[in-house]
């Protein structure tokens, strides 16, 4: 449990990181991260540091892919980690 704990911590942070990231090569029109990679990111278990980065530097807030694709991602991998942490 304390591994699973821990990916989701640094994968989380990663994805904050990269939103953050992004947010600033856009401000200087610098080549970007590709959407795939957020969200691989996001996929692998990072949505909520991405949707706490999309809010946090209003980063892809006028995607409706990631408005309500990150809410749900970060909704399944709360009830994934509960099922795991139950069974």
């Amino acid at each position: 449990m304390i591994f699973i704990f821990l990916y989701y911590i640094i994968i989380n942070v990663i994805g904050l990181a990269l939103m953050a990231t992004d947010k600033g090569r856009a401000k200087r029109k610098e080549w970007r991260i590709k959407e795939s990679t957020l969200w691989s990111v996001s996929l692998i278990g990072g949505a909520l540091g991405s949707y706490i980065g999309m809010r946090l530097y209003r980063h892809k807030t006028k995607h409706t892919s990631f408005k309500v694709g990150l809410p749900l991602l970060v909704s399944l991998h709360f009830g994934l980690v509960l099922y795991l942490a139950v069974f």
